[in-house]
């Protein structure tokens, strides 16, 4: 039986994602510190009103609240024996929203990183990251979501774990990471790197891609260079709603609904295929998306001046994939030699 992501895959050239959770949910009153996973059960009305708001918006496809849902990363909250549970839940309440639609809905089971540093510079071993992932994803499986959907991963080690876990939940899955530093993960892969980990997987993503980072020029860039690398798998953009700012107490992302509009299109020419929002990203921005990938047309992939005109500018001067990229950091270490 084909999964309902992959059905959905064969039928459109483009997905609309949803947005942000976590932002969303501190605009619903979630407290800095708590964990987004408990309101699954203790505030599931707004849990729901955000799927809804998301499906409302025109998403295609949305992501569970179950980000932090892990053992590990519940461990911090003294909840980490109710990981399977929260993350059912959280599906469960997705799956409810998506059985009112008239149209095709799909239920992505998100899972994040463990917050660990994967051995031997960390204690997280891959046995053990195994462990952890299983155990979410039989939760969100068990809650009826169509996809497992790894996000913000930096490590290649616990994408590779997370992968093995899916594989043993039997649960079709996609996985992005974030590229934040200069193109690269905070652990240093190039989106070069990822593409090159992702062909070998045993138990390759549906799609792969980019969430989060910096904002949407960096991460229109990274698109770039995964599309550059010529793989028939689908790529995810993921981008930030603009940039932080502190405003009022408050941290507020300056990317407009026009500005994620323009993103959304030039995500599409760049080679994504599955398209949303992250931090920041809400509903009236999805909706200008929607629109903007309905009624504006193709066009010739974009260059990094049309993407900096559009977006704003990029927050490094190379992505980490040039010939020779750490050709400055040598020759500066050379001058401080002979110096």
């Amino acid at each position: 039986m084909t999964d309902a992501l992959s059905a959905m895959l064969s039928e459109r050239d483009w997905i609309l994602a949803d947005g942000a959770t976590g932002t969303n949910l501190f605009n619903m009153g979630l407290s800095s510190g708590d964990a987004p996973e408990m309101w699954n059960v203790d505030h599931a009305d707004r849990v729901t009103l955000l799927y809804t708001q998301a499906v409302d918006a025109g998403s295609d496809l949305f992501l569970t609240n179950s980000f932090g849902g892990n053992a590990a990363r519940l461990k911090l909250h003294g909840a980490e024996k109710r990981a399977h549970e929260l993350s059912r839940i959280s599906a469960e309440l997705g799956r409810e929203v998506v059985d009112r639609q008239k149209r095709k809905v799909v239920v992505a089971g998100s899972v994040g990183p463990t917050g660990e540093i994967m051995a031997p510079m960390g204690s997280l071993t891959h046995e053990l990251a195994v462990e952890i992932f299983h155990e979410q994803a039989d939760g969100l499986k068990d809650g009826g979501a169509d996809v497992l959907w790894l996000e913000t991963i930096s490590a290649p080690e616990e994408y590779k774990a997370a992968a093995e876990a899916f594989a043993l939940a039997d649960m079709p899955w996609c996985g992005t990471m974030s590229f934040d530093t200069a193109g690269r993960t905070m652990m240093g892969l190039t989106s070069a790197d990822m593409t090159k980990m992702v062909e070998k997987l045993p138990n390759a993503p549906l799609a792969y891609g980019a969430n989060c980072g910096v904002g949407a020029s960096d991460l229109l860039r990274t698109i770039l260079g995964f599309a550059a690398h010529g793989s028939d798998r689908p790529i995810v953009a993921k981008g930030n709603a603009g940039i932080p700012k502190y405003v009022d107490g408050h941290i507020h992302y300056d990317g407009t609904p026009e500005l994620m509009a323009d993103y959304a299109v030039l995500a599409r020419d760049s080679g994504a295929t599955i398209i949303g929002g992250c931090c920041g990203t809400q509903a009236e921005h999805l909706a200008l998306m929607r629109d903007a990938l309905e009624t504006r047309p193709r066009s010739e992939r974009p260059s990094l001046d049309a993407i900096t005109n559009a977006l704003g500018p990029f927050s490094s001067a190379v992505d980490g994939t040039e010939e020779n990229a750490d050709a400055p950091q040598r020759d500066r270490r050379r001058r401080r030699r002979r110096a």
